[in-house]
């Protein structure tokens, strides 16, 4: 997504523990899975960015599936209702961090169980909060959508872009010629 709008960047997975603290809000959650993550990538003299995402249905966060039997039924479950996709964005510029968390609301139409194995069984949702991918086959499951696209693909695009600009970055001046 960082190339889509010219923005140079180099990948490092960091090895962040993703589990939910006791008592801990899936806001808060994002918030803290999103700063990890930056600290973790930290590389002297450059920003980094970090980011996480869960799917929130009812209360109940709903992250990557364990397998297909999870993954079924958790696209089963958001069938024919509205759930909220928070995701945090943190970019770090050594000790400072300045973090977003952005909630999008994503109506699916109701999922068969057929329908939702079928899903499961191209692998696109088996790394994916919630167990779905709105930008592949998985957005044929929705119906309406209100907040940023990007930030359900897993990345706020137009947060990202004011995180940068509070480091000085502008993505419309600073752009890549790659």
């Amino acid at each position: 997504m960082l190339r889509q709008i010219g923005i140079p960047f180099e990948v490092f997975v960091p090895d962040v523990d993703e589990s939910r603290q006791r008592g801990e809000s899936p806001h808060d959650t994002v918030r803290r899975l999103a700063q990890s993550k930056a600290a973790a990538g930290h590389r002297p003299g450059r920003l980094t960015l970090g980011a996480d995402t869960v799917v929130v249905l009812d209360g109940v966060v709903l992250g990557k599936p364990r397998d297909e039997r999870e993954g079924v039924a958790m696209l089963k479950a958001l069938g024919g209702r509205t759930h909220t996709v928070l995701t945090g964005v943190c970019l770090s510029g050594g000790e400072t961090f300045k973090t977003r968390v952005v909630a999008t609301e994503v109506t699916f139409k109701p999922v068969s169980a057929t329908r939702a194995t079928a899903y499961w069984r191209t692998g696109e949702g088996a790394d994916k909060a919630g167990g779905y991918g709105i930008q592949g086959i998985g957005s044929i499951f929705v119906t309406r959508i209100e907040g940023s696209y990007s930030a359900v693909v897993g990345l706020p695009l137009a947060e990202t872009e004011e995180l940068l600009n509070a480091f000085g970055f502008d993505p419309w001046l600073d752009r890549s010629s790659e």
